[in-house]
């Protein structure tokens, strides 16, 4: 068994499995720019290693998987490259997380949100603890959008009439609810439990024919990906650059309720 330390994301090797766990308990693990760019470095690694055989992401403390993006790194974000860099940045990194051979499993127990729900979208299989919750509060909170390649992961996953209703509604899918609409294969019967089963459960997916599991992957990848469509930009820059969306993280960190001007 290795642990590897590096702030905010920890990595350990067990046998032929590795776990990722987001390590900012004190944030409810929301991702700074320094930890996307660390998922990506692992992803990355991930692929370069033929004795792997599968990945375990999840989040210190309980409490949260990833609660989204840290919002204080918005607060510097002024010109149309910002936003787009941002969301190329992400499409970037959720892609390749996306793209790694070997099954992925995010283990969820607490809040699952904005880009903590897109990464769990990435995965493979998503369990979660009866904590588990999963949404996009983006139209309660920031007021910004998600780019086409999340938009596409979460209507293949939960479909169009779905998608729309947690991002207009900016409501929390929970976990009975996530297990009913195959968002999560599988729910566990108390929080202590999750880690044991993400356990097992990888264990089962590295004894299984690595071939087929990695066909699998890219061939379902592949369909996925026909659903979206080559220009985002324009509706990218319709957010970010609103005075809505500067308007969302003020009233963000002086704890109100957001004056909504559609501007």
């Amino acid at each position: 068994m290795t642990t590897t330390t590096t702030d905010e994301i920890l990595t350990e090797r067990r046998g032929n499995v590795l776990w990722v766990t987001f390590n900012r308990p004190q944030a409810r693990n929301a991702m700074t720019f320094a930890m996307y760019e660390r998922l990506d470095h692992i992803a990355l690694e991930a692929n370069e290693d033929p004795s792997l055989r599968a990945i375990v992401l999840t989040g210190a403390g309980g409490k949260a998987f990833v609660a989204g993006t840290d919002i204080s790194q918005f607060r510097s974000f002024n010109t149309p490259e910002d936003a787009l860099g941002y969301e190329e940045r992400m499409d970037r990194i959720l892609g390749n997380l996306e793209r790694i051979r070997v099954p992925t499993i995010a283990a969820i127990a607490g809040a699952c949100t904005g880009g903590g729900a897109a990464i769990a979208a990435s995965c493979d299989l998503r369990i979660g603890s009866p904590s588990a919750k999963f949404g996009f509060p983006i139209a309660r909170t920031l007021g910004n959008c998600l780019s086409m390649g999340n938009y596409a992961r979460l209507v293949a996953l939960l479909g169009v009439a779905r998608t729309k209703d947690l991002i207009f509604t900016a409501r929390f899918m929970d976990a009975q609810e996530g297990l009913a609409t195959g968002l999560l294969s599988e729910v566990t019967p108390d929080e202590a439990s999750l880690p044991a089963r993400a356990e097992q459960l990888a264990k089962l997916l590295a004894s299984h024919a690595p071939l087929t599991l990695r066909a699998t992957k890219e061939a379902l990848l592949r369909i996925q990906q026909r659903l979206v469509p080559e220009k985002s930009s324009d509706l990218v820059l319709m957010c970010y650059m609103s005075q809505d969306f500067k308007e969302g993280i003020e009233a963000f960190f002086e704890k109100r309720k957001a004056d909504w001007k559609g501007e």
